[in-house]
């Protein structure tokens, strides 16, 4: 049975045998697609009911959160919006502090007026999806050169662009599927004005940390609540007293009936970005440099944040966020190392890629046309030192000490400012821009760490990367400081302007070019983004032929497997992905359920623990087992659920729906076995881990008392 198994596995990752469980596909596309098998599955509704341009349907109650970065759903007529913990953290932690924390203590908006505004934050709702390859590719011909290839296909996308906006206020754009083989238009109409309503204490929506993040059995209450507001007219607009709740065309019933092992499960949302269709050299690649890069550069940055976490509360809360989104994806990397070296991805990406080979050779036609493919993404991963050096420029530093990044927002006044009065008004809105972040910027800096992480990080980056790749002034510290990257960010954060907000300030009040070119943070700051324009240009010397074998070779798959029904790899468009409700067995002796209990909260609690503390009052009610209506028929509060839904990142706080087009869940996370998902899904092992929705509406009604929300739902029991 088990090599039968293996087998099976083989041959739907080789020959591509469409299963339920795997794709992500497009809404608009599931009428002649998939609606079939999703009915014969349990799904009781049509079509028509998940996408229409001219009826309300389910694509209307799901949302992009901040144009993807998470995914949110609404569950009222009032513009209530659900999503995860961890997508609101960032708001949730900007409005604490250590008189109002609310990132230990929680946040409920007992009334409209007690809800707080996000300047920045956006919802997107998709209003159409149209298929313009056509007119895209309407003027490609084989004998362009990609980079004319390239340059007419953006000119006619940004001409189709311009007809679907017209005078109207909707977002428009065209997007590539199958590596530039296929392209569609979205048009989209974004909501601006956006409300914290509700958000439980970090122990409940974070409970497990990092411990836990990727983890299966889970026990997190992983969610937080949003309101939109729009105009008076119903239109989107900046945020304003004057704005109302905003009445969408669909919202979600929710369902508190519970569900149970092989229900139907789908999950709409707007997954960031899978590379299913990446060859063995992409693969290899991505464990080799990639992710090693990403692993040991996140992890020093991350012990350094952590000391300072712990030295005081407001620490704590100024780090939260920023320690949260670097750790994520860093104990992502190492997952999916291991994921793709447990299943051997990079072997089976091989016999994909020979059976491809001899079938491109089994006639001349198809050897013209597609011969090449295979042989030019090969040779562009070939000069493994640039790509090495820009993985880690990028990682260590731009996006390792904030103090780079910020001080390069300058650059542009060393031009204005050698004729102050001819720019004048410009220079005016640079330092008045400048000026306006500096609260929010300075209210979650600290100098000393940040200090310590340029300090360390450019001693990494010197480390594992030969001088040819090193900014102009790591010459300097190797001459003056001997190679000691520390002393000379002790000297560079001590003569800087941009570790205080004080020193800044008083220099925007009057901006000269010799204090900008004598900052020292400014100028490592203009070094280092030059040295990564170089590292840039060298590492993309092969991207031209890189992008010709990839739409090549995938092309050419779609030609080879006709019976074959392709789904496009997500890149931040509405998906829709459907299965079941599903145990699954991670290794030898080990059977994993499909539901965790709040009972798991009290068998991990570690008192006073940052990962693993429960708030005395939810311990207190878990002990009293006062569940109310959100209990299941066992008698037990259910926590989270799994579902052999096909997810990513992106997909953070999408519903999960049953067949009848109602809310039970919202989907938090992937399980630690299958993290090669983004590159090979694995239908046997790989989860979405989804916090059940009768948890959800206990914390908001029993633990949090704002049943004024609960109101607001329609309730399905």
């Amino acid at each position: 049975m088990r090599k039968f198994k293996l087998l099976l596995l083989i041959s739907i990752f080789i020959y591509g045998s469409a299963v339920a469980d795997e794709g992500m596909w497009l809404p608009s596309l599931i009428y002649k697609l998939n609606i079939n098998q999703m009915q014969q599955m349990g799904f009781e509704l049509d079509a028509e009911d998940i996408y229409s341009i001219n009826n309300s349907s389910l694509k209307d109650a799901v949302v992009a959160l901040d144009r993807g970065s998470c995914t949110a759903e609404l569950v009222s007529e009032e513009g209530l919006l659900l999503t995860n913990h961890h997508c609101g953290f960032g708001e949730i932690q900007s409005h604490s502090s250590v008189e109002h924390d609310y990132l230990r203590d929680g946040f409920w908006a007992m009334s409209k007026e007690e809800e707080l505004p996000n300047p920045g934050k956006t919802v997107s709702f998709l209003v159409r999806v149209e298929d313009v390859t056509d007119k895209v590719l309407a003027d490609i011909s084989d004998d362009m050169s990609e980079e004319e290839r390239e340059r007419k296909i953006d000119e006619n996308s940004n001409q189709l662009e311009r007809e679907a906006k017209g005078d109207t206020h909707y977002e428009t754009y065209v997007r590539s599927f199958f590596n530039d083989n296929q392209f569609y238009l979205f048009v989209m109409e974004t909501f601006k004005d956006i409300r914290l309503v509700g958000a439980p204490p970090q122990a409940m929506g974070k409970f497990g940390g990092d411990t836990d993040n990727w983890m299966w059995p889970r026990h997190t209450n992983d969610f937080s609540m949003f309101r939109v507001y729009c105009g008076p007219d119903g239109e989107p607009a900046e945020y304003s007293e004057e704005n109302v709740p905003y009445h969408p065309k669909h919202f979600f019933p929710v369902s508190i009936k519970g569900i149970e092992e092989g229900d139907f499960a789908m999950v709409m949302g707007y997954p960031g970005s899978t590379n299913r269709y990446k060859t063995s050299f992409g693969v290899n690649y991505t464990m080799q440099v990639t992710n090693p890069v990403r692993i040991e550069v996140r992890e020093k940055k991350l012990e350094i944040i952590n000391k300072y976490m712990t030295t005081s509360q407001k620490a704590r809360i100024q780090y939260a966020s920023k320690y949260a989104r670097s750790s994520n994806y860093y104990k992502y990397s190492i997952g999916q190392n291991k994921g793709l070296d447990d299943l051997d991805v990079i072997a089976k990406k091989r016999m994909l890629e020979d059976k491809f080979s001899e079938w491109v050779n089994s006639t001349s036609a198809r050897k013209e046309k597609y011969g090449e493919a295979l042989s030019y993404i090969k040779d562009s991963y070939a000069d493994d030192e640039a790509y090495k050096a820009q993985e880690y420029v990028s990682e260590a530093l731009l996006r390792g000490p904030e103090i780079f990044m910020f001080a390069v927002r300058l650059r542009p006044m060393i031009d204005l400012l050698e004729k102050p009065e001819e720019n004048k008004e410009r220079i005016e809105r640079v330092t008045m821009a400048i000026k306006e972040s500096l609260n929010s910027y300075f209210k979650d800096y600290d100098a000393g760490t940040d200090k310590k992480v340029a300090g360390a990080l450019m001693q990494l980056y010197a480390k594992n990367n030969p001088a040819k790749f090193h900014p102009d002034f790591f010459a300097e510290v190797q001459k003056k400081y001997k190679g000691d990257f520390s002393k000379y960010a002790d000297k560079m954060f001590a003569k800087t302007m941009f570790a205080s907000k004080e020193q800044l300030t008083e220099f925007l009040s009057e901006p000269t070019a010799k204090a900008l070119e004598k900052d020292m943070a400014f100028q490592a700051a203009s070094d280092i983004f030059k040295t990564f324009r170089d590292v840039s240009d060298l590492a993309s010397r092969g991207d031209e032929n890189l992008l010709k074998g990839r739409r090549l070779f995938v092309a050419g798959l779609m030609e080879m497997e006709k019976d074959k029904t392709f789904y496009p790899d997500a890149n931040s468009t509405m998906r829709l992905t459907y299965g079941k409700i599903l145990e699954y067995q991670p290794r030898d002796g080990v059977i994993y359920n499909y539901y965790t209990t709040t009972d798991g909260y009290l068998e991990k609690e570690i008192p006073g623990d940052a990962e693993f503390d429960v708030p005395a009052k939810m311990k207190e009610m878990l002990l009293d087992k006062d569940f109310g209506r959100y209990a299941d028929d066992d008698g037990k509060l259910h926590a989270c659920f799994i579902s052999n839904n096909d997810i990513t990142g992106g997909n953070s706080g999408s519903p999960v729906i049953n067949g009848k087009g109602e809310l039970i869940g919202i989907a938090f996370d992937g399980n630690w076995e299958a993290m090669s998902g983004d590159i090979a899904f694995e239908p046997e092992i790989q989860r979405c881990i989804s916090v059940d929705i009768r948890f959800v509406l206990w914390v908001i009604d029993k633990y949090a008392g704002a049943t004024h929300l609960i109101d607001e739902m329609k309730i399905i029991e």
